[in-house]
């Protein structure tokens, strides 16, 4: 019998409740039951009724004890006079006085500058992303909400993809997770064939896609994998096929399997037929990349390609699941393409042990809250998108959202899609005050000058210093808070506050997962309860409605799903959506069969690529900085592929470096490099390695590898010195191993998307130290115990060697 969402044993009461952030995680909505005593967290456990984590949770759920009690957690809220920027002289002040900073900064500039001339920050896949839309168009009356990646490198081209050729939703492999009895479903049949694309499920962190489930469906079902990685991963080890492209020319590969399909005939005609449009178009246009000249392109045996693409045509049913990799490269809306053509014309989408389809987000999906509506269009719904109620009430004008937003008049393809600015041109802006000055800045959840988001981040921080007024939500002191802020306003963690979890943001649900309020820590407070104490001293008229984050969350969140009280009782809702919904007229607002397109098709030639001046059609690109673009005077300079971004399992992009049980699992940032490049270099297990570009040079530890393709490096993404000091010019060691530093802006599609993190030109060496001002002592971690804030925890210097952490998948891979 499922547990209650709340219950009391001994003297301890238990919550169930799901996760996602803060700290960072995408919707995920792990199950957790945190046990409290006195008001404190005493354990926290895998919560054994949740349908799908069952009981199971990765190593920072495990470690959030840990996490929301650390001594350098911000509780309070604390502000700094202007001139101390890049100084830690942060004091503590009240709430009051900390929104009243904010809130009248904000009215002050709006006053003489215009609301445009404010900007809202968020970080990637958390909880915040969906505030800090909220933030721009509601709480202050911006279009100027900031995702500081270049080239919009995270899902946004992917959802482009989804939204362009299929109208919305999200593609997701299926492994039964819609259904409460899961694999029992009768509707139910596993997937013969899963192809990875740039993705590795067990390390990374899912939208809505549990690793394990791949593992199980193996073991239970026999389903087989195809890996398309320059890495050996651990599922890698295991799959039929690995095809170890060279980074960047992914595109050339897709448009060779489709080669093979057609050539093969290997397709569902009857689908094709009925349910796309343009499949003739592609078949000619890939006829100019036969495996032969894929082949010579992406370092893959040509006879490897017919054998995978053979293998994935000839699965009844087959599954894709595309990771980022389709996303931080110049060519990756062109493999988006292709991958969704891979999903349709077999005839497996959005159907049993196929690639599900979700029915889209009701609270104002992407497209809808992008820009879709147009500035003639009337608004007459209080509870529609963000931006509807932001013109609604008068808090922005359409003439504001369509004319002042940076980047979208350059980059439209962008501002159709998204609801942001485009952050190259922004990062532009700011530099050149051109098209206008930008005035204040708010980072909700975002450390653009870390190690995490922005390429060249020192650009970034330049930048941002100068700006009148900054201010941040978080938990933590960062790099971007300590160059650039005024006001720091401390944030509620997940098992603080109450909200809502959904996979994939709502646009492909497995499960709406109730996140439950279990402690109070400090005086932090949630994303929305911080909102609503500025929105009132700002737009009152809008924002004095809501007496508390419930209230709001009712209005603006929960709407579309469930009430709070159903929710927070179920603790997990499944989606329980049906197989073929566009046979059913589920996708389309019309109700009519079909899917949300212009032509009711799956898109394989694309209207709105076109409309955009974007090919219809896929096509391979080669990469900006790579081997054959590059001129003939840098190839010695820079040898090897840098590609950066996979995940490990124990941190969240630059989160959890503070946190003594994660740190000590990989204490220090690592570069893969492959054995016979290392021998070649003189280079060994461990060593410090410098790697530069064009751009810059930072420092890693060197593990050498057979996994990894020769002359490719990967570049470990995310990683600070927290234990450092802090204040300018050192700022946490930010720029000691940050491969954002190596990194060029402005490297975009003709949609303004994509950028060099998957494909990069580099050369590596060997080095004696990290290095770098400030150098840190060699140390180790201790574990902190259950301490008070004040018992100070974290790194202490020790003498020896330090004993590396067990390297379990280079160990499988030699065993």
């Amino acid at each position: 019998m499922t547990e209650p969402w709340k219950r009391q044993e001994n003297e301890e009461t238990i919550f169930r409740t799901c996760a996602w952030s803060p700290p960072g995680c995408h919707p995920t909505g792990c199950g957790l039951q945190v046990h409290v005593k006195d008001g404190r967290v005493t354990k926290i456990e895998g919560d054994p009724d949740h349908p799908i984590t069952k009981g199971s949770l990765c190593p920072r759920c495990l470690a959030l004890t840990e996490y929301i009690y650390h001594p350098d957690r911000i509780i309070y809220p604390m502000r700094r006079a202007k001139e101390d920027r890049g100084q830690d002289k942060w004091e503590r002040c009240s709430w009051d006085e900390a929104t009243d900073l904010v809130a009248n900064a904000a009215k002050e500039i709006t006053a003489k500058y215009g609301a445009e001339t404010i900007a809202v920050f968020g970080g990637t896949g958390r909880e915040a992303n969906n505030w800090y839309p909220q933030w721009a168009n509601l709480v202050f009356g911006t279009p100027n909400s900031v995702y500081a990646q270049a080239g919009w490198s995270c899902y946004g081209p992917r959802m482009t993809n989804t939204a362009f050729m299929m109208g919305g939703g999200y593609p997701e492999i299926d492994y039964a997770a819609k259904f409460p009895d899961r694999y029992d479903d009768p509707r139910f049949v596993p997937p013969e064939v899963i192809l990875l694309w740039g993705k590795e499920p067990l390390r990374s962190n899912p939208d809505g896609l549990y690793g394990h489930a791949i593992i199980e469906m193996m073991r239970m079902f026999g389903t087989k994998i195809i890996c398309v990685d320059p890495r050996v991963t651990w599922l890698g080890t295991r799959a039929e096929e690995i095809l170890q492209v060279l980074p960047g020319t992914d595109t050339a590969l897709a448009m060779a399997f489709i080669y093979v399909l057609a050539h093969d005939d290997l397709v569902d005609h009857d689908f094709i037929e009925k349910w796309t449009y343009g499949y003739d178009e592609l078949v000619e246009r890939v006829q100019e990349m036969p495996p032969s000249r894929a082949a010579e392109i992406c370092g893959v045996p040509e006879e490897q390609i017919w054998r995978a693409a053979r293998m994935y045509g000839n699965a009844k049913p087959s599954s894709v699941a595309w990771g980022l990799a389709t996303d931080e490269s110049t060519n990756g809306a062109q493999l988006g393409m292709c991958l969704v053509a891979l999903m349709a014309i077999t005839g497996f989408l959005d159907a049993p042990g196929g690639t599900t389809l979700g029915m889209g987000d009701d609270q104002g999906n992407v497209v809808r809250e992008g820009g879709s509506i147009s500035a003639d269009d009337k608004v007459d719904d209080a509870t529609d998108s963000t931006l509807e109620l932001a013109l609604k009430h008068g808090i922005m004008t359409p003439e504001t959202w369509f004319t002042k937003r940076i980047g979208v008049d350059k980059y439209p393809c962008v501002g159709q899609v998204l609801w942001t600015v485009q952050p190259d041109e922004f990062l532009k802006c700011l530099e050149t005050d051109n098209p206008y000055k930008m005035h204040m800045a708010g980072f909700v959840s975002s450390n653009p000058i870390g190690t995490a988001i922005g390429a060249e981040p020192q650009r970034w921080w330049k930048s941002l210093k100068k700006l009148d007024f900054n201010f941040a939500v978080d938990l933590f002191m960062n790099p971007t808070i300590m160059a650039c802020c005024d006001v720091i306003l401390p944030v509620a963690s997940t098992i603080e506050h109450d909200g809502m979890v959904v996979t994939h943001y709502g646009l492909n649900a497995s499960f709406y997962g109730a996140q439950n309020k279990c402690v109070q820590v400090g005086e932090c407070k949630s994303d929305v309860e911080i909102m609503i104490e500025v929105g009132k001293k700002t737009y009152p008229e809008f924002w004095n409605r809501f007496e508390d984050d419930e209230a709001y969350n009712n209005f603006h969140v929960f709407r579309s799903w469930l009430p709070w009280d159903q929710l927070r009782d179920n603790v997990v809702t499944m989606s329980n959506e049906p197989y073929y919904k566009y046979k059913e007229g589920k996708l389309r607002p019309d109700g009519q069969v079909g899917f949300p397109t212009q032509t009711g098709r799956v898109e394989l030639y694309s209207y709105m690529y076109e409309k955009f001046g974007e090919d219809p059609l896929p096509y391979y690109e080669p990469a900006a900085y790579g081997p054959t673009t590059m001129p003939e005077t840098m190839k010695n300079d820079y040898p090897f592929v840098l590609t950066t971004g996979a995940r490990v399992q124990n941190y969240f992009h630059s989160e959890h470096k503070q946190v003594p049980s994660l740190r000590q699992i990989t204490p220090w940032p690592e570069v893969d490099v492959n054995e016979e490049d290392a021998k070649r270099l003189g280079i060994e297990e461990g060593d410090w390695v410098e790697i530069s570009s064009p751009y810059g040079a930072v420092r890693q530890k060197a593990r050498v590898l057979a996994t990894i393709k020769p002359g490719v490096v990967h570049c470990m993404h995310g990683f600070w010195y927290p234990e450092e000091e802090g204040s300018e010019p050192n700022l946490y060691g930010n720029w000691k191993s940050n491969i954002n530093m190596l990194m060029p802006n402005s490297v975009n599609a003709k949609t303004g998307f994509g950028n060099t993190f998957k494909s990069m030109i580099c050369n590596i060496k060997k080095v004696h130290e990290l290095g770098g001002p400030n150098e840190p002592e060699r140390v180790v971690l201790e574990r902190s115990r259950e301490a008070e804030f004040e018992v100070q925890e974290t790194w202490r210097p020790v003498d020896g060697p330090v004993q590396d952490p067990i390297d379990y998948e280079k160990e499988l891979v030699e065993h």
